[in-house]
């Protein structure tokens, strides 16, 4: 979702983006500017990643947003361990190829996310809070950890911590918006967690400032200013849309559906805020939440 719209954007400004492919026949199905040249072939799961590691050299940035989706369906232990495979290893292979590069690239921009900091309740958290505790934080760090070799070869390196990202096309969003529009939307749990969120116009304008501000390293949370309890989402999008928002979900429900994912996302509170973006000028053209999604959902609204 955020690769193909960040790649047409980049596309558009005059950039030259390719993907990192290991099925090169899906090369078309990812939106990318230039089907068929905007790619190259790799497999991080290898012990040769690439055949030609050459290829990578001469790029400005490399970013990286693979990872398998965490709210398919119940955590079993063997889908906890592809979580982590799909972030740890494809991380670790890009930031050893990129560091062996003798034309290595600016900077090497890696996804992460806010289940870095935990369930933390009201706890306003920044950049510079710990860690949580519990399978998510651990996850979030030993990913962010994976690009160690890349920044010890003096590539520098961004950990974007993504809250929420608001999108039609994808995530979260596409998923709750058919219950909200059939009048069947409700805070979950009790409401009182916080949810920390972004438009993905914001999130690939955030991508794009990162990768071209050269003061800015390490961890980056990419959500906006004003977080809001999952009480105000609800209230929001049925405001939005139209619609009654009178069907709670209460917690044991969820817990019974999901187990785990449950309280380590549905109910887990982060009231995450994007003090690097800020203090380094970049502006969130969609701040506040009522506004966002009547932009996202201007054409589904009513």
């Amino acid at each position: 979702m955020v690769g193909r719209v960040l790649s047409q954007n980049l596309f558009r400004d005059g950039y030259e983006p390719f993907a990192l492919l290991r099925h090169t026949s899906h090369a078309p199905s990812k939106g990318l500017p230039r089907p068929g040249g905007g790619w190259l072939k790799w497999d991080p799961y290898s012990d040769q990643p690439m055949e030609n590691p050459a290829g990578l050299e001469g790029f400005d940035a490399a970013i990286h947003l693979s990872g398998e989706n965490l709210s398919a369906g119940r955590w079993t232990s063997a889908r906890k361990q592809a979580f982590r495979e799909s972030r740890v290893i494809p991380t670790r292979a890009l930031a050893a190829l990129l560091a062996g590069r003798a034309e290595k690239p600016k900077a090497l921009v890696c996804a992460s996310a806010t289940g870095w900091y935990g369930d933390r309740g009201d706890e306003l958290l920044t950049e510079d809070s710990a860690s949580g505790v519990g399978y998510l934080p651990e996850l979030c760090r030993d990913w962010e950890s994976a690009s160690g070799e890349a920044e010890r070869a003096g590539i520098r390196v961004v950990h974007l911590r993504f809250g929420v990202i608001l999108s039609r096309e994808g995530g979260a969003l596409k998923k709750m918006l058919p219950i909200f529009r059939a009048g069947l939307g409700g805070r979950l749990g009790s409401g009182r967690q916080w949810m920390s969120w972004a438009t993905l116009d914001d999130v690939v304008a955030a991508i794009r400032f990162v990768m071209e501000e050269p003061s800015l390293s390490g961890p980056v949370n990419v959500c906006s200013p004003h977080p809001v309890t999952n009480a105000e989402f609800t209230r929001a999008m049925g405001a939005v849309l139209h619609r009654p928002t009178l069907f709670p979900a209460p917690a044991f429900a969820l817990r019974m559906l999901f187990g785990e994912m449950a309280d380590a996302t549905i109910l887990s509170s982060a009231r995450v805020v994007p003090q690097r973006l800020a203090e380094a000028g970049f502006r969130f053209q969609h701040p506040l939440l009522p506004e966002a999604l009547q932009s996202v959902l201007r054409e589904q609204a009513g």
